[in-house]
């Protein structure tokens, strides 16, 4: 499937000057410039009947032709996938991801994905990058994730999420006893050791990360936090936990080796020892709707083997604090 695009536009005299891949930029928002400039390099616009260069300059008054395609492809086939559909209109389609459900295909996943599931459901989607998709959650990571369904809605997704309005809010079990919230200010990178791994390194050689931490509940020997993205690095939340030396309960990757404290409760040793996924939910999704300006939040209860874990740390130990599910506050 194609989407074709199509614009005409008369350049002002107010921008004379200026590039061509600048000025495209200004008068037609609803697209990223890295986009209109590929665009320009595929000869997908025409300036008074010319193919330009995105470096050109214009000087006003020129007759700008964008007719660009989108091709859909045709590796990811649509796949019959039940989806927790949140929200959907005809801009956006907000989801409620399980755990172990990946969302791109790719190397060892080339199939049964969020993304086969969304072709299956609406077949448009396939004409956008990725689907729609603007950010990720891990395989094994539950939880509110946003798609697009239109370009305009993508362009401003991706805006959103790299001028960081977008609020992204989890919540995760992790091993120990913390003492309060706070600020995790770590850059992360690529393990140099483990190069399917992320860790936190030096200033220069990571990209900057920030993960707030709220504490939700204390038990005898782990905690219930809550954790909002600043930035959206890869494993964030996880390689942040684990670096603090709390980390995620289950986690096959950054956790540690499972080790009950003494006098638990078999009920609650059971769940822990057959929690082999990381105790990760995206519980809270906020941000302004592409088209009409509102801003937009979406909650999600943890699935249920999370919420059983939850009630069975509470059956065992005696709360030190609580905190209302639906009240997050400033971080």
């Amino acid at each position: 499937m194609v989407q074709t695009i199509k614009h005409h536009i008369t350049i002002p005299v107010t921008e004379a000057g200026k590039r061509l891949d600048q000025v495209l930029a200004e008068l037609l928002p609803a697209y990223s410039r890295s986009r209109l400039t590929q665009w320009i390099k595929d000869g997908q616009v025409r300036v008074n009947d010319t193919v330009l260069k995105p470096r050109d300059k214009v000087w006003g008054g020129e007759q700008v032709d964008v007719s660009a395609q989108i091709t859909a492809d045709a590796i990811w086939q649509p796949q019959a996938i039940d989806l927790d559909i949140v929200f959907e209109d005809e801009h956006v389609l907000v989801v409620n991801k399980p755990a172990g459900l990946v969302v791109h295909p790719g190397s060892g996943n080339p199939d049964q994905t969020l993304v086969n599931a969304l072709l299956h459901h609406d077949k448009d989607l396939s004409a956008l990058p990725r689907c729609g998709i603007v950010h990720r959650l891990d395989k094994e990571t539950s939880g509110l994730l946003v798609v697009a369904k239109t370009l305009p809605a993508h362009t401003s997704l991706v805006a959103q999420l790299q001028a960081r309005t977008v609020s992204r809010q989890y919540e995760a079990i992790v091993v120990g006893l913390m003492i309060s919230g706070g600020k995790i200010d770590k850059p992360i990178g690529r393990h140099p050791q483990h190069r399917t791994k992320m860790a936190v390194l030096d200033e220069h050689l990571g990209k900057e990360a920030i993960t707030h931490l709220r504490i939700a509940e204390r038990y005898r020997a782990h905690t219930r936090v809550f954790c909002q993205l600043e930035t959206g690095r890869t494993h964030q939340i996880r390689v942040h936990l684990a670096h603090a030396n709390f980390p995620i309960v289950g986690d096959p990757v950054y956790g540690r080796r499972l080790q009950l404290p003494s006098g638990i409760d078999e009920a609650l040793a059971e769940a822990l020892r057959q929690f082999k996924r990381q105790a990760l939910h995206a519980r809270r999704l906020s941000l302004v709707h592409p088209i009409s300006g509102e801003t937009c939040t979406w909650s999600a209860r943890p699935p249920e083997d999370l919420q059983q874990l939850i009630k069975l740390l509470r059956a065992d130990a005696t709360l030190d604090l609580q905190a209302d599910d639906e009240d997050w506050g400033e971080v």
